[in-house]
């Protein structure tokens, strides 16, 4: 580990200072037992947990450039682009991934684990089932991908539908806190904390291609928070634009960020290079969509 991401020697003895020799007992009531020696993992809710475990999956990688390995935190996603009906990439690097689980004890639960394809063709043909540690893999039409669920055929109404669910439940809350005469300005401060990061959850990927009726069920949730303060809240619409642009520009200020080269600026330098697009799924996906707000402004 020292020498594949230049953690310090000193560092490392102190990591492993603290993960050896760790003990653990169980209390209830007035009952506590006996203490055990804890040999593997890290412990639970410790801030650095999160951090050695990303360093123990660092060199955890993909070797094929059709197929992508994201990581975050202990969920793992392979995504493979599959052309001609060519399988090999994307089964080899499956198999890598078992593989490098075992020789790093780390268990994959199958259980847990799907398979999800998105063929827009109009003529396709079977692809044989996927197995992982000889275990079926079930072929699902959506997943939840880090609280947004992405369906096979790239819509967004599931994700908007569990958004606003959320925030309605937290308006609730809003509306008690009204009754306790909270001032406006608290009131929006809560609001901007608890409801508007929930309706605004991943938006730089799905608002550009949600329909118009998902919409306006979205602003609706604004319009009623509005009535419960008593003052003008951003909407939607001008939440996604500020957030598109501004991941936008952390992208074009980063040359290390896999979509840096998309945005390309024209020989004028005063506009970027338009994406070309043939389906309007593309043409409102982030990349294009980032690019033409940025053409605006």
């Amino acid at each position: 580990m020292t020498d594949y991401v230049s953690v310090p020697d000193s560092l490392c003895r102190w990591i492993t200072h603290f993960l050896t020799d760790r003990r653990q007992y169980v209390r209830l009531g007035k009952t506590v037992s006996d203490s055990v020696t804890i040999s593997t993992g890290s412990p639970q809710g410790c801030v650095l947990s999160p951090l050695l475990f990303s360093l123990y999956t660092n060199c955890c990688t993909s070797s094929h450039q059709s197929v992508k390995l994201i990581k975050f935190a202990d969920d793992t996603t392979l995504i493979g682009l599959i052309s001609n009906g060519d399988e090999t990439a994307y089964r080899r690097e499956v198999a890598r991934l078992v593989s490098w689980c075992g020789h790093n004890n780390l268990q994959l639960n199958a259980q847990k684990t799907v398979e999800m394809i998105v063929d827009f063709r109009k003529v396709t043909a079977p692809l044989p089932p996927l197995a992982l540690m000889d275990s079926p893999i079930t072929n699902a039409d959506s997943f939840r991908f880090l609280g947004t669920t992405i369906t096979r055929d790239l819509k967004w109404e599931p994700t908007i539908s569990s958004l606003i669910k959320k925030a309605q439940q937290r308006m609730f809350f809003l509306r008690q806190l009204r009754k306790l005469k909270l001032p406006p300005r608290m009131l929006a401060q809560f609001y901007t904390a608890i409801i508007e990061s929930i309706l605004t959850s991943s938006i730089t990927v799905w608002f550009a291609g949600a329909t118009a009726r998902d919409r306006l069920r979205l602003q609706r949730v604004v319009r009623a928070a509005e009535k419960v303060i008593g003052c003008r809240l951003p909407s939607i619409q001008d939440l996604y634009i500020s957030r598109t642009r501004r991941c936008a520009g952390r992208i074009t200020a980063d040359p290390s960020h896999p979509g840096h080269g998309l945005f390309s600026p024209l020989p004028s330098g005063r506009r970027l290079r338009s994406i070309r697009t043939k389906t309007s799924r593309y043409t409102n996906s982030f990349f294009p969509s980032a690019i033409r707000l940025l053409n605006t402004k």
